[in-house]
């Protein structure tokens, strides 16, 4: 009888910090956005070189979980801080535009996407 009563109380407590952990989640979300970014939110960075002809190679990246303009940033960014890439995300479309002066795998490019925490559903080669 007294292992069964400390086997509920372990379930109970763990329980409970699980739903802590929710809350506090929650509560991060209404206070700085879906992604945690505040009211300044992200910094874009543009790429030095924005003539699309320069680019000859074009991916469309599927993303799922970007649900904000902080989030877009950060995808975009992700690409834009490296050499010779170029990228732009239609939150409505839950889709980024990824151009480049070299060519670049599908890893790669899903590589990218996840190392920023979000995931790729679909990638289609212009």
């Amino acid at each position: 009888m007294e292992a069964e009563f400390w086997g509920t109380a372990l379930i109970v407590v763990i329980l409970v910090i699980i739903c802590v952990i929710g809350v506090r989640s929650y509560i991060k979300k209404l206070a700085h956005g879906c992604c945690g970014g505040g009211d300044g939110g992200v910094k874009r960075i543009r790429p030095a070189d924005r003539d699309a002809a320069h680019y000859p190679y074009v991916h469309t990246l599927g993303v799922d979980g970007m649900t904000c303009k902080n989030c877009a940033a950060r995808v975009e960014n992700a690409f834009n801080r490296r050499d010779g890439f170029w990228a732009s995300v239609n939150l409505k479309k839950a889709a980024i535009v990824v151009r480049s002066k070299q060519p670049v795998t599908e890893e790669e490019l899903e590589a990218i996407v996840l190392h920023t925490g979000y995931t790729v559903r679909s990638i289609e080669a212009k």
